[in-house]
């Protein structure tokens, strides 16, 4: 049976590396057996129809990115369902939240390691990992944050994606049947 899945790329088309053609990117994805292949915008977000497992769609996406365009990217699939949860999960105030940006987590870090990372403030910043969320909100914008997803990933031993609440919104409209 088919499910619809959000599939995110991590570090591509950033700064003019890691080049995906999100034309491209489709026909290689539809080649790969994937039906209803929808990108959004140049940063990888696809909507796709698999009838795989998520892990099974991570590796196929990852090894034809792979062999296709020559690099390895990080790839975090979700299914709808998941996705919508996470954005209604999110703890802020309605105005924080259309302010705030949504660190997907490949899966649910260790609680240890979270009570680890629950202790590092930055004034105008905060932020809440709930599940394989990390839910993150500053005051002054993303770009003048100290927030470092990198090192939050090493913390927390997971690989990760940061999506603003307007792209949640717009993957979330893409996937409905």
């Amino acid at each position: 049976m088919m499910n619809t899945f959000i599939v995110l790329l991590r570090g591509i088309n950033v700064g003019g590396h890691r080049k995906v053609p999100m034309a491209e990117l489709r026909e290689l994805l539809t080649k790969t057996g994937f039906e209803a292949v929808k990108t959004y915008i140049q940063s990888g977000n696809i909507v796709l129809n698999a009838a795989q497992e998520k892990s099974t769609i991570e590796t196929n996406v990852k090894q034809a990115i792979a062999s296709h365009f020559g690099f390895d990217v990080p790839v975090i699939a979700k299914t709808r369902a998941e996705l919508k949860q996470i954005f209604d999960a999110c703890p802020f105030s309605e105005e924080k939240k259309e302010n705030s940006y949504f660190v997907l987590l490949s899966k649910i870090p260790e609680s240890e390691l979270v009570d680890e990372v629950m202790h590092i403030t930055y004034d105008n910043e905060i932020f809440q990992i709930i599940n394989d969320c990390l839910y993150f909100y500053s005051s002054v914008g993303y770009g003048r944050t100290k927030f470092n997803m990198n090192a939050f990933e090493k913390k927390l031993n997971v690989k990760a994606t940061s999506r603003n609440f307007k792209t949640m919104v717009k993957l979330l409209s893409l996937s409905q049947n």
